[in-house]
């Protein structure tokens, strides 16, 4: 595996590739891996021949008082870990780096998508994520890119920013990979005390229920909430930052649930923020 700092090594790399023929996959993430994450890598590798893997905890998509600070980073595992996965270039550019005149002043505006859910809930963020997540498509200039359905939101704006723009890339959107008892794999779950891990699994538990529920037949968006409200309120641990079923284009409330609609729930469990999702049948 090539462990790349610097754009140009990136840039390097990848057109030594194509010069052998090969299609490019990409998983673009801010470390800490997991299970999750290799997942999306094990995607890469069926749809490419070779895959790069990003490794950047970007400032751009964090906001006043939230955690960009004290992210969890350990790159020797990190790398360990991408190494022993089929990673074959794992980009892990600095701050400086990426940004070498400090904050970029042309960034990527998402509009109406971004002002709901998560994008109501932490203002700038979605402008960051798709200005880094635009930049690293320029770097590396992928065939597909890999990103996971935990970050729900993320993606659709994600495709829609590369449908809009014509960038020429395919973007795969990988299940979420969970944990045996349900709570879906996150870096901030390390955050979570004993107790607090415990009590986060109210979150899978409220969308499993719904999830049911629409299999059974039901499809009135207000009980399907009530459902979900109700277990996550049984839990004192949880309080609940939004709790909504959505259009899966739009993002906007549905009052029925059809097949595809979303059910997406942010809570935070102690101090820590956790979201989730399930997309309904």
């Amino acid at each position: 595996m090539i462990t790349a700092p610097t754009i140009a090594t990136v840039r390097a790399a990848v057109a030594e590739a194509r010069r052998g023929g090969a299609r490019v996959g990409f998983v673009p993430t801010m470390g800490y891996l997991h299970q999750g994450h290799l997942s999306l890598v094990e995607e890469a590798r069926r749809r490419s021949d070779f895959v790069v893997m990003s490794i950047f905890v970007n400032p751009l998509q964090f906001g006043a008082g939230e955690d960009l600070d004290r992210y969890p980073r350990d790159l020797a595992r990190d790398t360990a870990l991408a190494a022993g996965h089929g990673v074959d270039l794992l980009f892990v550019p600095t701050v400086e780096e990426m940004y070498p005149t400090g904050e970029p002043v042309v960034r990527v505006v998402p509009g109406r998508l971004a002002a709901r859910l998560d994008g109501a809930a932490r203002p700038g963020h979605f402008e960051g994520v798709l200005t880094v997540v635009a930049k690293l498509l320029n770097i590396v200039q992928p065939d597909v890119a890999i990103f996971g359905q935990k970050d729900f939101q993320q993606a659709v704006l994600v495709r829609r920013m590369v449908a809009d723009l014509e960038l020429p890339v395919e973007i795969v959107v990988a299940p979420i990979v969970r944990e045996p008892d349900g709570l879906a794999l996150s870096s901030r779950n390390v955050y979570l005390s004993p107790a607090e891990r415990v009590a986060a699994r109210a979150l899978s538990r409220a969308l499993g229920a719904a999830d049911a529920a629409a299999r059974a037949g039901e499809r009135d968006a207000a009980r399907l909430l009530a459902t979900m409200r109700d277990i996550l309120d049984a839990e004192p641990a949880v309080r609940p930052q939004y709790v909504e079923l959505v259009d899966p284009a739009t993002l906007e409330p549905v009052t029925t649930a059809v097949p595809g609609t979303v059910a997406a729930i942010a809570a935070f469990v102690g101090s820590t923020r956790l979201i989730d999702n399930v997309v309904l049948p």
